[in-house]
């Protein structure tokens, strides 16, 4: 029987490691809002919550892009003001803010290259005036490697820039209480622990190994397809995007296959009997789409995934109303397990082969060699004949 250990709901730190009897919420003018990295938010000794505990007119959301989020865009938007606290080029003092003291300050916690990822994905937040400060003193998160000496952890830049802000230092110090119980016993743990945490180096898995895996846990679903398209020059000026005009298919397992030619409902291109290495009598003559597409449906089961190379047949397949969301790209799963670009499928094929011969195509034209070539790929990785 597993046994927890009991945890305290409010702060979510064990009880044994609680710090809420330290808190006690205190009032600002400013309403602080934390954006807090998803990946901060499982840090056991992180500051934000303990933050947003300690001040009355605060809160915390979770997120790494939070531009679309509704309270984090009316908060971005009040007309009072809002500013957001990141040291970078053109921020200011709180005091020399332009307009004055902002109803909101937004605060970004995470790593700094959480952080910086953050900001560039929210034009919201580039927008907003920024707000830097010089440290009054050094920082003290001792259980936490921070990028340099001067940096502070979350609870302490904010006490100090609020201090700065209200222009009132020592009403926020309060909230630093909480933060030194936290580093005192976390120290304390280190230096008592009887056994400390031993950790074994991890054997590195290679990028070929985890494609392996993937495939592997997939190998017996996974259909492979190749599509070509009817596609004119631009100078030719033919209007409509690139329709599909053949398919074929092959479920991995089982050897089972499927082959379209399909009917252009456009003008055939000049270019595709020699692209596609097949008569162009064949197009001419060649299956309604709908009635092709309907044997596909019947071809695949339940679960199955398709794996192309790139994602140029899933287009194909899309611009027919035929998506295929969980398919695999057989062209990221080569260059990983070459560990450089691939090529084409043939080339990569030949490459991951080696001396083995290749899977022989059986169909003519080009998509049937690149289902052969996608086979390949797939046997080399899985360590197959």
């Amino acid at each position: 029987m597993l046994a927890y250990r009991p945890t305290c709901h409010r702060c979510l730190r064990p009880a044994s490691h609680c710090y809420c009897a330290h808190l006690t919420p205190i009032a600002s003018r400013t309403r602080v809002v934390f954006l807090q990295h998803p990946r901060e938010y499982r840090m056991p000794i992180g500051t934000a919550r303990m933050t947003n505990l300690g001040l009355a007119n605060s809160e915390l959301h979770v997120g790494a892009d939070l531009d679309g989020h509704p309270r984090v865009r009316a908060l971005t938007d009040d007309p009072r003001g809002a500013a957001l606290l990141f040291p970078a080029e053109g921020a200011v003092e709180p005091w020399a803010l332009p307009g004055g003291p902002p109803a909101t300050l937004v605060v970004l916690d995470g790593t700094w290259i959480q952080a910086r990822k953050m900001l560039a994905r929210s034009p919201r937040l580039q927008r907003l005036p920024r707000v830097a400060f010089t440290p009054a003193r050094p920082g003290r998160y001792r259980i936490r490697r921070e990028p340099a000496a001067h940096c502070l952890a979350t609870v302490e830049a904010v006490v100090q820039v609020l201090g700065r802000l209200e222009k009132d230092p020592d009403r926020f110090l309060p909230l630093l209480r909480a933060f030194e119980q936290m580093v005192a016993q976390q120290l304390h743990d280190k230096a008592t622990r009887p056994n400390p945490y031993f950790h074994a180096p991890r054997r590195r898995v290679s990028d070929r190994e985890r494609v392996r895996a993937m495939l592997a846990k997939d190998r017996e679903r996974l259909v492979l397809v190749h599509g070509e398209a009817n596609a004119h020059a631009m100078a030719a000026r033919v209007p409509g995007d690139p329709e599909l005009l053949q398919l074929v298919a092959e479920r991995y397992a089982t050897g089972e296959r499927y082959e379209a030619v399909l009917a252009p409902r456009r003008p055939l291109a000049p270019s595709v009997p020699s692209h596609l290495e097949l008569p162009a009598g064949g197009f001419v003559d060649g299956e309604d789409a709908r009635a092709a597409l309907d044997r596909f449906a019947d071809f695949l089961r339940a679960g199955d995934r398709l794996a192309s190379w790139g994602r140029f047949t899933l287009d194909l397949l899309a611009a027919e109303a035929f998506p295929a969301p969980n398919a695999i790209n057989l062209r990221d799963a080569a260059a990983r397990a070459l560990a450089r670009r691939p090529g084409g499928p043939e080339q990569a094929s030949a490459d991951l082969a080696g001396n083995d011969p290749p899977r022989r195509a059986w169909t003519a034209g080009r998509a049937g060699r690149r289902v052969a070539a996608l086979a390949t790929i797939v046997a080399r990785v899985l360590r197959e004949p």
